[in-house]
């Protein structure tokens, strides 16, 4: 006997750990996408960089060998808001799946009571008489006679004990569930990388900005001054004779004209800086004396590490959000269709029962109760059908999402590497252009100075040679 006890315990032990082990629902599989073979060959013009499929560097930012742009791309992930937002949400999705897990696991609680209770004797007179009835007479018919007479006193009633409540995960539904939260929080690690990474371009290409704008200025300063010296030398002209004043007033107007873009220079200048203060975190005018003064970039490394295309899928953090998405988007899938399944939940209490609070210590006043409470969904009105469609429309909108998102990377990178090559081509042009402009310039002005060409082409080739520095600088 005790041999087939200990045999059935064990098949049903078996039993409840086979169907603890399985999960309804589809089981995620990362999509497989299309990848290129390798990058096209990019070089930023005749003299500039080539790219490599070397790993990126993490801080990629240290290829512009700039101490300033580096100090602020350390700080921008402890001081920049956004970011830190995302830093909170991230730790929104980590007590998400904290509460998802907790179905995991036993609900354990104590609880003490205390009721003083009035009973009713018109209830005590039915139960006596039920007594009499099956006694038929003797003790129960006298209890009977006097029932109606009885006053029941005031009871205290005490209580203590443990409570204890536990699902058995029999289709997998909180295992579906705590992988959802897992998913999401993975989701919201990777959004967080995605949103610190944008951050640090915007930042790069701020300060860049307010480093080619600054350029400008002194670009435009500089003319400035070569203006003044062609005016003076029109003037001198004029004033000895050899010109009209014509020419000492096309000069001046010349210079004036080059004074007045300095001005919204400027305000460009200022503008950048705030910008780079907004996403520093600081207000306005708080980076003023840290940026304000300008600096030269040192040159590009011939060689830019771009990767491997097979490793994009992993490096880019928008794509790994997206295939979390899907995952949890599955996984809840699963949870949904698992609720159409019965629901098996073991309860369990011990405790002390008394009517005095003096014998709640005593051990014949323990009370406890064991046993599984079964749910079965069998009417819900369309609730369960209706949250399993949601559930797999999410499912293929996460997998569309998905698939944009693979699509979106590869346009940026093809985008990016034509953008690289062209911008460098398109560099050598306007080094080319202001070269050229530059000699025009001096030989128109020369041949001015001995009286052999017109003020109107010293003008002319100035303007070129002015607005070729501006192009190359980057206006």
């Amino acid at each position: 006997m005790w041999l087939r006890t200990a045999k059935s315990k064990q098949v049903l032990t078996s039993l409840v750990l086979l169907l603890s082990g399985c999960a309804v629902g589809p089981n995620y599989k990362k999509p497989q996408t299309w990848t290129p073979p390798a990058w096209k060959i990019a070089q930023a013009g005749s003299k500039g960089s080539v790219t490599i499929p070397d790993a990126p560097d993490v801080n990629w930012w240290n290829i512009f060998q700039d101490p300033e742009l580096t100090s602020l791309e350390k700080r921008i992930a402890t001081e920049n808001l956004d970011v830190q937002r995302g830093t909170a949400q991230l730790a929104e999705s980590r007590a998400q799946l904290v509460l998802a897990g907790a179905e995991r696991f036993p609900a354990l609680s104590a609880s003490g009571s205390y009721a003083r209770a009035q009973y009713s004797s018109q209830n005590l007179r039915r139960i006596v008489s039920h007594i009499a009835e099956s006694t038929g007479g003797g003790i129960g018919q006298l209890l009977d006679q006097n029932a109606s007479n009885a006053t029941i006193p005031l009871l205290d009633r005490w209580r203590d004990g443990v409570d204890a409540t536990w699902e058995v995960d029999l289709w997998g539904r909180v295992r579906r569930q705590y992988e959802a939260a897992q998913a999401y929080l993975d989701e919201s690690t990777e959004q967080r990388r995605s949103l610190l990474i944008a951050r640090e371009a915007d930042l790069a290409r701020d300060y860049m900005t307010l480093r080619g704008t600054q350029k400008q200025l002194a670009i435009l300063q500089h003319n400035r001054d070569d203006a003044q010296r062609v005016l003076e030398l029109s003037t001198s002209r004029y004033q000895h004779g050899l010109v009209s004043e014509l020419d000492q007033e096309e000069a001046r107007s010349e210079l004036e004209a080059i004074q007045a873009q300095i001005p919204q220079l400027e305000q460009e200048a200022k503008l950048e800086i705030n910008a780079v203060s907004l996403l520093m975190g600081t207000p306005p005018g708080s980076l003023d004396a840290e940026l304000s003064t300008p600096t030269e970039f040192q040159p590009v490394p011939p060689r830019v590490p771009v990767g491997l295309p097979s490793e994009l899928a992993e490096r880019r953090p928008d794509i790994r959000a997206a295939s979390d998405e899907l995952h949890a988007a599955t996984a809840e899938v699963g949870q949904a269709i698992a609720d159409f399944y019965p629901r098996v939940t073991i309860d369990a209490s011990f405790g002390m029962q008394s009517f005095s609070f003096r014998d709640l210590g005593l051990w014949n006043a323990r009370a406890w109760n064991v046993g599984p409470t079964i749910t079965i969904p069998i009417f819900q009105g369309g609730r369960l059908a209706g949250q399993l469609e949601l559930k797999k429309a999410s499912q293929k909108a996460a997998a569309i999402q998905y698939r944009k998102t693979v699509l979106s990377a590869w346009k940026d990178v093809d985008d990016a590497l034509t953008a690289f090559t062209k911008d460098g081509q398109r560099t050598d042009e306007l080094a080319a252009k202001k070269a050229a402009d530059q000699r025009a310039y001096e030989l128109t002005l020369e041949r001015y100075r001995h009286g052999m060409d017109s003020f109107l082409r010293v003008l002319d080739s100035e303007r070129r040679f002015f607005g070729s520095s501006q192009a190359l600088a980057g206006g």
